[in-house]
């Protein structure tokens, strides 16, 4: 379970701060909208992405301390 946890923490995390980029960089280009989204759309989907990612890594450190 700690090995899921920790690749779905990378995995998540790895993809919001990648979206994340993607968002700024379209906005400071001065791009609203990507395929019918609104640029803060996508920025809240990668942060979201990001908590995902630190919120799997807690549970890994939490399953670790327990075994």
């Amino acid at each position: 379970m700690t090995k899921l946890l920790i690749f779905v923490g990378r995995a998540a995390g790895t993809f919001g701060a990648l979206l994340g980029v993607a968002s700024v960089s379209a906005r400071a280009m001065g791009i609203f909208h990507v395929g019918g989204l609104q640029m803060g759309t996508l920025l809240l989907g990668s942060i979201a992405a990001m908590v995902l990612g630190t919120l799997a890594y807690a549970a890994a450190m939490a399953e670790r301390h327990n075994n």
